[in-house]
Protein backbone atom coordinates (compact mmCIF):
# COMPACT_ATOMS: atom_id res chain seq x y z
CA UNK A 1 0.00 0.00 0.00
CA UNK A 2 1.48 3.26 -1.03
CA UNK A 3 0.02 7.23 -0.26
CA UNK A 4 1.09 10.33 -2.12
CA UNK A 5 1.40 13.39 -0.87
CA UNK A 6 -0.03 16.21 -2.49
CA UNK A 7 2.10 18.99 -0.57
CA UNK A 8 5.25 18.49 -2.32
CA UNK A 9 5.84 18.73 -6.01
CA UNK A 10 7.27 15.22 -6.73
CA UNK A 11 4.37 13.69 -5.29
CA UNK A 12 6.60 11.51 -3.18
CA UNK A 13 5.43 8.11 -2.21
CA UNK A 14 5.55 6.40 0.77
CA UNK A 15 5.57 2.78 1.40
CA UNK A 16 3.41 2.08 4.28
CA UNK A 17 4.72 -2.05 4.70
CA UNK A 18 8.11 -0.41 4.26
CA UNK A 19 7.65 2.48 7.18
CA UNK A 20 6.13 0.30 9.70
CA UNK A 21 8.98 -1.91 9.19
CA UNK A 22 11.33 0.50 10.05
CA UNK A 23 9.43 1.71 13.02
CA UNK A 24 8.97 -1.15 14.47
CA UNK A 25 12.83 -1.65 14.56
CA UNK A 26 13.82 1.15 16.15
CA UNK A 27 14.92 0.96 19.72
CA UNK A 28 13.77 3.86 22.74
CA UNK A 29 16.30 6.26 21.98
CA UNK A 30 15.77 6.07 18.10
CA UNK A 31 11.91 6.16 18.89
CA UNK A 32 12.41 9.44 21.74
CA UNK A 33 14.76 11.05 18.76
CA UNK A 34 12.44 10.73 16.22
CA UNK A 35 9.46 11.76 18.39
CA UNK A 36 12.02 15.08 19.41
CA UNK A 37 12.33 15.55 15.45
CA UNK A 38 8.78 15.78 14.72
CA UNK A 39 7.71 18.19 17.48
CA UNK A 40 8.61 21.99 15.88
CA UNK A 41 8.11 23.23 19.40
CA UNK A 42 10.89 21.00 20.75
CA UNK A 43 13.48 21.77 17.37
CA UNK A 44 12.79 25.69 18.34
CA UNK A 45 14.26 25.25 21.76
CA UNK A 46 16.79 22.97 20.99
CA UNK A 47 18.20 25.81 18.02
CA UNK A 48 17.57 28.78 20.35
CA UNK A 49 19.74 27.17 23.04
CA UNK A 50 22.74 26.01 20.73
CA UNK A 51 21.55 30.12 18.92
CA UNK A 52 22.52 31.21 22.79
CA UNK A 53 25.22 29.19 23.73
CA UNK A 54 27.46 29.77 20.32
CA UNK A 55 26.79 33.55 21.86
CA UNK A 56 28.14 32.62 25.42
CA UNK A 57 24.69 32.81 27.29
CA UNK A 58 24.71 29.43 28.76
CA UNK A 59 25.37 28.81 32.47
CA UNK A 60 28.16 26.39 33.46
CA UNK A 61 27.35 23.03 34.61
CA UNK A 62 29.18 24.07 37.66
CA UNK A 63 26.60 27.10 38.20
CA UNK A 64 23.26 25.37 37.09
Amino acid sequence: MTISSESSSNFNLINLKRLAFILKSLDNSEFETLEILMDNDAIDIIGQSCHECDEGKGVPIDQW
